[in-house]
């Protein structure tokens, strides 16, 4: 048996073509969709990152504001200007490019950081409202892997799933998603014990190590007809690599990512998505008043 593919590609374009009619109809009506991205620091991944999201969000017709600051920036300075974005009534999402420098409280900034605004669902407010199961504004790597999921019709309900990461931007949030999807969730990481045994309990699987050179899930890891989810991303033998031995692991599983044109796509996506979402809840507040 050879395992089904979860394209995020193909995800991907259905839901970019449906966020861009959905700009369109915001212009009609007056709205522009707005995206102001921050990047502090020149580390060269996080720009790319930046510039794809630009790109991405251009070709789905919501304006873009790029706002760099240096790696010297100061927790002040970079209050400022979140706050300046937080008063601008045309942006109406903000997205702040992670890892921040060493010398800035990350917690704080996401404190101040307008809800409404934001796209990547990490203010304190939103991940409460994540946990309450009420949450609009989702983290777009946790919200891409249900949309994956949701597109090609798998079905978690009742199914064991394990998380290898128990990050704010993955593993956390991505458990209370899919407790939502009636999933029984069990979270693991560095210091989880006797971690393969676990694996191998799991009808769906998702692993976000991104260290090849640390941790590579291969076949014998894994039960027969498992979802095997990739989102690590590394670098190994000159190429980009997820976690999982795509070879032989996907003739184990039911359904598997590759990678890259799995969840990778989808993430951008949903952040698109994010920012129509948080412009039609501007136009609901304005239609309110």
């Amino acid at each position: 048996m050879t395992a089904w593919i979860l394209d995020g590609l193909v995800a991907a374009a259905c839901l970019r073509s449906n966020v861009k009619r959905a700009a369109s109809q915001l212009r009609s009506e007056g709205i522009n969709p707005c995206l102001a991205t921050v990047l502090v620091g020149d580390d060269p991944r996080s720009a790319l990152y930046v510039r794809n999201k630009h790109k991405a969000a251009e070709a789905a017709g919501i304006l873009t504001r790029d706002h760099k600051l240096p790696s010297s920036c100061t927790q002040r300075e970079l209050l400022e200007l979140i706050g300046t974005l937080n008063r601008d009534t045309e942006v109406h999402g903000i997205l702040i490019q992670l890892p921040l420098p060493t010398q800035i409280n990350e917690f704080l900034v996401f404190s101040i950081l307008n809800p409404v605004k934001d796209v990547d669902g990490l203010t304190p407010y939103n991940a409460g409202m994540l946990v309450c199961g009420k949450a609009i504004l989702k983290p777009c790597t946790p919200a891409g892997i249900v949309e994956l999921l949701d597109f090609n019709k798998v079905d978690i309900s009742g199914m064991d799933s394990v998380i290898v990461n128990r990050s704010t931007l993955v593993g956390k949030p991505l458990a209370f998603l899919l407790l939502e999807r009636d999933a029984t969730v069990t979270l693991c990481h560095s210091k989880t014990k006797m971690l393969v045994d676990k694996l191998k309990t799991a009808d769906v699987l998702i692993t976000a190590v991104g260290n090849r050179e640390h941790f590579v899930l291969t076949a014998d890891m894994i039960k027969p007809h498992a979802v095997v989810i990739d989102v690590g991303i590394s670098t190994y033998d000159g190429k980009l690599a997820g976690d999982v031995d795509f070879e032989n692991v996907k003739e184990k599983a039911s359904w598997i990512t590759p990678v890259p044109g799995g969840v990778g796509p989808m993430t951008i996506s949903m952040l698109l998505k994010n920012t129509i979402t948080a412009a039609s809840l501007k136009k609901e507040m304005n239609n309110r008043r």
